[in-house]
């Protein structure tokens, strides 16, 4: 058998092993040394094929699609530098646990440290970011390699879902000729008389006295709090349940998915960041137990309301992994949350503390209150933008938020609703680069999206409006535009006035609108709100890519939330001495 015909088995061999795994996606970047890795995905005939010019785009917007898919998706990328710029998604799909399998081509052995151009040592290039390392095995001879390279393609597919999930590197270091031998090439293993091997995974357990030790402290509080931030979608009825058990209220994360919904939110807190920002009101809630679920919450001020709390708290976590910033955690329990939750259901027997309910429910309707009182103001700004777009994103919308300030005013103004909203955001690191291809890849998966993202951050990502334009992605991207940094002005370095606009605030000047022409977008510059509900409505239901512009301030974000933290605080203390 020749060169050809011996790559073109063992690749069409291995990208069927990942499609009996589940993997149903595969975005390639263009380049020469994953020639035939591009061709043979593209001609499966079972994968969808994403291309994706500019290979860090590439890389976050299979995060997006892993995302949004709650499945796997593999990435193909050519060697050298190629593959490094691949190392920002990674390390967010680590953090957010996001299944990636990220395949790269590289020089063969005698190329390798020779000074061969397009060449790096890219073994184990990634580090600790991805779950495991493998590399591919080519005989050049004959197949006897090629259930070696089905087995491998099975281990790696099977790490990247295994909790925690997580980005898998698999290289392949590939002779010439590249180009494939597409007559011969079969996607049913059937000219292999031994199959890829199946891998079957179970979930973490207790034992009958753990799960009762635990029982025993929950049926023993009376002011629990449960604290649920980005939750695995199996998970998220069964903690609803344990919350109604117990009478234990939910601080719940935009990205928990448990503020939107048809489920009942009766136990649900979602005002949470704007009241346990003033200290005259976090001091009246005392906790004896904290049950932490998901990733850690976006809001700063759970993180410090928390971390003065002297109390019993479990994090329960199906990954294993120590998800404890504020270092309050008492017990780590490895298990499975929904088992967890449904085997405490059923040994509950406390009496429920509807006081300690009440007390949260009531600060939480004032809060929202509160937060309300914008409404009427006629200036854009930044607070009133998320609190008019959480009113009208359509049913079952998917939204994206960038970092910084959109997903802070998002936690802040995403009211509950029965009306059911899907919320993205890159919370692993926390970047605010690679958002663009992010919501592009959650578009694709999706059908459509809606972005919200600053102006830095559409600023480091907007080669992924490129990607959106020719896998022509329905993309609505509401850009923020402050100027700046506008983060940093609540941060203590705001106080340095001659130093923070040159190194934090940063002002940039750029005209988006010339972005929106140079990638085809429709383009609208906002200038008051009637102009932005006739806009947005548009723009959710066109085909394609639009970008709506507000322009906001950043001095006054900061003065709006002091504001609405004064105003909250005056009309506690007004109607705590009604009741006194």
């Amino acid at each position: 058998m020749n060169h050809r015909d011996l790559l073109t088995n063992y690749l069409s061999s291995f990208i069927q092993t990942l499609y009996e795994h589940d993997v149903r996606h595969v975005v390639i970047s263009p380049g020469s040394r994953s020639t035939p890795l591009s061709m043979l995905f593209d001609a499966h005939p079972d994968f969808t094929t994403h291309l994706d010019i500019d290979e860090r785009s590439a890389a976050f917007l299979a995060l997006g699609i892993a995302k949004a898919s709650a499945k796997p998706v593999a990435l193909v990328c050519t060697s050298g530098t190629a593959a490094a710029n691949y190392y920002p998604a990674i390390i967010e799909a680590s953090l957010a646990r996001v299944p990636l399998i990220v395949i790269t081509a590289d020089r063969p052995y005698e190329l390798q440290h020779v000074a061969a151009p397009q060449t790096i040592d890219q073994t184990e290039m990634y580090g600790r970011h991805v779950k495991q390392f493998f590399q591919l095995e080519f005989s050049e001879h004959d197949l006897s390699l090629l259930h070696y390279n089905q087995a491998l393609a099975s281990r790696a597919a099977a790490c990247a879902i295994r909790m925690p999930q997580g980005p898998v590197h698999i290289n392949i270091p590939l002779r010439e000729p590249l180009v494939p031998n597409l007559l011969i090439h079969k996607f049913d293993n059937a000219h292999d008389a031994m199959a890829a091997p199946s891998v079957t995974q179970g979930t973490r357990s207790l034992t009958v006295n753990q799960l009762q030790e635990l029982a025993a402290r929950i049926n023993a509080a009376q002011r629990g709090i449960i604290l649920c931030g980005a939750l695995a979608r199996e998970a998220r009825s069964s903690i609803l349940a344990l919350a109604r058990h117990a009478g234990f209220p939910i601080l719940a994360d935009p990205l928990s998915q448990l503020r939107r919904g048809v489920h009942e939110q009766k136990l649900v807190i979602e005002n949470y960041d704007l009241f346990l920002r003033c200290r005259e009101i976090a001091s009246c809630f005392k906790p004896d137990l904290i049950i932490r679920f998901g990733a850690p919450p976006v809001s700063k001020s759970v993180k410090l309301w928390m971390e003065d709390q002297e109390c019993a708290n479990l994090v329960i976590d199906a990954g294993a992994d120590w998800r404890d910033p504020a270092c309050k955690a008492t017990h780590m329990v490895y298990c499975d949350e929904q088992y967890f939750c449904e085997h405490m259901q059923s040994q509950i027997n406390r009496h429920v503390n509807a006081a300690w309910a009440g007390l949260w429910q009531t600060i939480n309707a004032l809060a929202r209150s509160t937060l309300q009182s914008i409404r009427d103001e006629p200036m854009l700004s930044e607070e009133k933008l998320f609190l008019k777009l959480c009113e009208q994103l359509p049913e079952q919308a998917d939204l994206v938020v960038g970092n910084s300030m959109p997903i802070r005013e998002l936690d802040t103004f995403m009211f509950k609703s029965s009306k059911p909203v899907h919320v993205f955001a890159n919370r692993g690191a926390n970047g605010i680069d690679g958002v663009v291809s992010t919501a592009v890849g959650v578009a694709l998966s999706k059908g459509r999206a809606i972005l919200v993202i600053g102006d830095l951050s559409f600023f480091h990502s907007m080669n992924g409006l490129l990607a959106a334009k020719q896998n022509h992605a329905n993309l609505t991207i509401v850009l923020v535009n402050n100027d700046g940094g506008g983060i940093f002005s609540f941060l203590p370095q705001a106080s340095e006035e001659t130093y923070f606009e040159s190194l934090f605030g940063t002002p940039h000047g750029l005209d988006f609108s010339h972005a929106a022409m140079l990638f085809g977008a429709h383009y609208t510059k906002i200038v008051d709100w009637p102009m932005f509900d006739a806009a947005f409505r548009k723009a959710i239901k066109e085909e394609g890519l639009t970008i709506l512009e507000v322009p906001t301030k950043r001095r006054d974000n900061v003065q709006k939330h002091q504001a609405l933290r004064s105003r909250l605080v005056k009309r506690f203390k007004e109607a705590n001495s009604v009741e006194d």
